[in-house]
């Protein structure tokens, strides 16, 4: 046992307000470890301050046996309660003064009389932090909150591992916590191996220090900085690059307490190329990193290196060669299990595994995957022929090789080429669920059907639709930009859509089980890193069509949920929220075209930025101001034609001219979604309308002539709204 230095616990004593606890439990699962540690941060943060122990600084460590926390500068005791509370008038029955003191927790001999009044002064001595710690520390561990956690018999309370001891410590002097048996003290442990004997601590400094000399790289930070640093420099030893990857370096930091950066071989008939009886390189990736946690390497350009890389918890004697022979021969087996399945699957033509998705349920209520993909078959014809021939003639890919017997079924113009090409992908997208490879490995589904589309002769457009119609899986991944690939994906996606909203499967608040706001986001950004010129009703009205009898989930429902994320989307792209909301209701209605969509708000923030779009933005809503109150007060609407023999002013008649133009040339721009000139036609409304104001008066006791002239006004706020809803906007 490391033993502490009596000179160093003194002191500690004499510091003021540092906290030390550390809970030693067993593995933390990587992914909930930052925010468990998070969650304690919060809940110790706030249970001291709701005591009156407010800390100036609270700092946390997780590895995968110990979250620990740090907070300093507490009081050594809480602030002195003074409060002065009113009770009963003077003379009130005695009843009731004794009543009120009870409460105030004084006896009635000691309420103060004045003003009227009875008072009770209430001053309570503040405790010592020493005193009110553990109930504290306690009541935060107690709160903590985990995704899943477990009962232990050693202590009282649910949490993700069984603990084995605590460490609390204030100003050097052990806390006293209440956890049942869990042993409290000073005592912690350092590596599991390395320096498995018990040390105890004076402090938070000391507690850092005795840590990192057994083995404990306890900050998170300076361990993905040392997992990082190590991959990159044992693969530049050998030539070599490791493969970026965010998630699996995240992962590994929360599996090692001392990380030590290793380096194996692979067989090189598995990293041979395809053609050459290699494995496809996304099975080496896939067996490497999900199964057994290895990085990969690639050469200068870009191909599968017959090296992998690994991070162990543990220094070797032999520098390491015996746990990267035995990891060697545990990723032997594995590849040899996956070129097993490879040489099997392609046995068997996918087109061939098509039926076979009958005996896979997509969902009780709504079929077979079978089911899903006669679905996805039909919405993928609809879309290529709605996107037609002209838009997708500029993006087709030539033909590099067909489908045996495929020729005549591919002459034809583009668009009659294009339908085929998508419903061929649609129906063999889903076959690849059915296969040995996807079984053992599911995150390969897509990827490893293009790969036996290809051995069975069909379209490399076909294949790579194949790959490509799950993306995008999420706000990092890639978005499919070939046309085939894109039909395929946004009908997958909208048929999910349609089909969970059908029966009422809608997301509500944080819950969303199938994944339905991510594919919302994947059809916005197909169609909007796309081009794509797509009016999303009639495509929800053909996707619902299959649940036309479960009388859920309608197109509108559908439109105003994918609208919703689009918002969400663009405010990430900085856009005001009002600015949107004004961009999606030209004329009070809901655009369903995502394209136009934001080519509308692009265009209102350049406007609205200039100075002249403000002042116009001033002059519509007094326009619009005026005319909905007298509207209101008058019971009618003034939205009829303006009498032009009825304009007496040269500021009307400039005003009536100016609008008429702007209705033949603007509206057409804005009817060919060319915005920016559009607004900058507004633009020149700007002089005239203030001309307008600063000269007519518009309720004048002429009633015709006042009606004339709201007309007018109505008219401005009325062709403004064609090109966006100004009234949403704000400011």
């Amino acid at each position: 046992m490391t033993a502490v230095d009596l000179a160093d616990a003194s002191a500690y004593r004499h510091r003021q307000g540092e906290l030390l606890l550390e809970l030693l439990s067993e593995e933390i699962p990587a992914r909930m470890q930052r925010k468990g540690l998070e969650d304690l941060k919060k809940q110790l943060g706030d249970f001291l301050g709701n005591g009156g122990l407010l800390p100036d600084d609270i700092r946390g460590y997780v590895t995968p046996r110990r979250l620990t926390v740090i907070a300093t500068g507490i009081a050594a005791k809480q602030s002195d309660f003074h409060e002065e509370r009113r009770g009963p008038r003077i003379g009130a029955p005695e009843p009731a003064r004794a009543g009120f003191a009870r409460s105030a927790g004084v006896s009635i001999e000691d309420l103060v009389e004045r003003g009227g009044y009875y008072y009770a002064e209430i001053v309570r001595v503040g405790r010592p932090a020493i005193e009110i710690l553990p109930k504290l520390i306690v009541e935060a561990i107690e709160e903590t909150t985990w995704p899943k956690s477990m009962r232990f018999p050693a202590a009282p309370l649910h949490w993700v591992r069984p603990i084995n001891s605590i460490l609390c410590l204030f100003d050097g002097e052990i806390v006293p916590l209440s956890l049942g048996q869990v042993p409290v003290g000073r005592t912690t442990r350092g590596h599991r191996v390395l320096a498995p004997e018990p040390i105890e601590v004076a402090g938070a400094e000391d507690y850092l220090e005795r840590l990192r000399r057994a083995y404990v790289v306890l900050d998170r930070a300076e361990r993905i900085a040392a997992i990082d640093g190590g991959l990159k420099q044992r693969a530049a030893a050998e030539g070599l690059s490791v493969k970026p990857d965010a998630g699996l370096l995240e992962e590994v930091t929360g599996l090692v307490e001392y990380p030590v950066v290793l380096a194996g071989s692979i067989d090189p008939d598995f990293v041979k190329p395809v053609t050459e009886g290699g494995l496809p390189p996304e099975v080496l990736a896939t067996a490497m990193r999900t199964h057994q946690k290895y990085f990969s390497c690639v050469t200068a350009d870009g191909s599968p290196a017959p090296r992998f890389l690994f991070v162990a918890n543990n220094l070797a004697p032999d520098g390491g060669a015996a746990i990267s022979a035995g990891n060697e021969r545990v990723l032997r087996a594995r590849l040899a299990d996956a070129r097993f399945f490879w040489d099997q699957d392609r046995k068997v033509r996918l087109e061939a595994r098509v039926s076979a998705l009958a005996d896979r349920v997509f969902h009780a209520k709504l079929g077979s995957m079978l089911d899903k993909t006669e679905r996805v078959e039909r919405l993928s014809q609809f879309l290529a022929a709605h996107l037609g021939a002209a838009q997708a003639a500029g993006h087709v890919e030539a033909r590099k090789t067909a489908a045996v017997g495929m020729d005549s079924r591919l002459r034809g113009n583009d668009g009659e080429e294009l339908v085929w090409l998508a419903r061929r992908a649609a129906r063999l997208a889903k076959a690849d669920l059915s296969t040995g490879m996807v079984g053992e490995f599911p995150e390969l589904q897509g990827v490893i059907g293009r790969y036996y589309a290809l051995h069975d002769g069909e379209d490399p457009r076909v294949a790579d639709a194949i790959a490509d119609h799950y993306k995008p899986l999420g706000p990092s991944d890639t978005c499919p930009t070939r046309p085939v690939s894109v039909i395929v994906a946004l009908a997958d996606k909208l048929d999910t859509l349609a089909a969970f909203f059908a029966i009422g499967e809608k997301p509500t608040g944080s819950r969303d089980p199938f994944a339905l706001r991510r594919a919302a986001l994947g059809i916005i950004r197909i169609v909007f890193e796309n081009g794509l010129r797509l009016p999303l009703l009639p495509v929800f009205v053909m996707a619902g069509s299959a649940f036309a009898s479960n009388g859920s989930g309608t197109p509108d429902e559908l439109l105003v949920f994918v609208v919703d994320r689009l918002k969400v989307h663009l405010r990430e792209q900085g856009f005001r929220h009002d600015l949107i909301a004004a961009a999606f209701r030209p004329q009070g209605k809901v655009d369903d075209d995502i394209a136009r969509i934001v080519a509308r708000a692009e265009a209102l923030r350049a406007f609205l930025d200039a100075e002249y779009g403000v002042d116009l933005l001033i002059a519509y809503r007094r326009a619009s101001n005026i005319v909905a109150i007298e509207e209101k007060n008058d019971g009618r609407f003034y939205d009829g034609e303006v009498d032009p023999l009825l304009l007496q002013t040269p500021e009307e008649q400039t005003v009536f001219e100016m609008l008429n133009h702007f209705r033949d040339d603007a509206t057409s721009l804005i009817a060919r979604d060319v915005f920016e000139q559009a607004f900058h036609d507004l633009m020149r409304l700007r002089h005239p309308v203030d001309a307008f104001f600063d000269k007519v008066t518009v309720n004048t006791a002429d009633r015709a002539l006042r009606d004339n002239r709201l007309k007018l006004m109505a008219r401005i706020r009325d062709i403004m709204n064609e090109a966006a809803d100004f009234s949403m906007i704000e400011g």
